[in-house]
């Protein structure tokens, strides 16, 4: 091999070595961008302008499109307290949630069921918490108050929706008790 091919040959490696370099670069910069998107979309969504609290919840992978669902992922929580989802705590979740203004028809509404169906990661319990924390920030007292009790006040709905024996007894399980604890928490951190 002569000097003008290995010339030739050291030549394209390093213009490689840069198309790669430069490509990742690239890449880099389309996630930063994405991001940096994202977290604009979230903070319209949802009034937080936190940058700590919305940096937490792009890590924790919420979509803008998940965000109104988690809203209302308390109530689904408390039904997948006792390990199971009955009729009657679908029933009143999805109920709550049409209350709440997600419509039937909606993405969230059918994101909603399949979270019934199927109990959802605990990753989305932690991104909730930072979602209320940040949203907390974001109101005034009475705001994060009203806030407070209608989303507590249907998680204990839903709590109640079955339980005891016949109907009768406490119908609120000890571990319907933890989660209701859980999700007071969030609101005074």
């Amino acid at each position: 091999m002569g000097t003008e091919s290995l010339d030739k040959l050291a030549g394209t490696l390093v213009d490689s070595f840069f198309l790669e370099r430069d490509r990742v670069l690239l890449e880099k910069l389309r996630e930063l961008e994405r991001v940096k998107r994202t977290k604009q979309e979230l903070s319209r969504i949802s009034g937080i302008h936190d940058d700590a609290v919305l940096d937490r919840l792009v890590a924790l992978k919420v979509d803008p499109a998940v965000l109104a669902a988690l809203e209302v992922l308390p109530l689904v929580l408390v039904a997948w307290a006792d390990g199971e989802v009955d009729e009657k705590e679908r029933h009143a979740v999805l109920d709550a949630a049409v209350h709440m203004e997600i419509a039937p028809d909606s993405v969230e509404y059918a994101l909603l069921a399949q979270w019934l169906d199927q109990k959802p990661p605990p990753a989305l319990a932690e991104a909730w918490s930072h979602y209320v924390r940040g949203l907390c920030a974001a109101l005034g007292p009475a705001e994060r108050e009203a806030l407070r009790k209608e989303l507590l006040g249907y998680a204990e709905r839903i709590a109640a929706a079955s339980g005891g024996l016949l109907g009768l007894g406490n119908r609120v399980s000890a571990a319907e008790r933890r989660t209701l604890a859980e999700l007071e928490r969030a609101f005074r951190a």
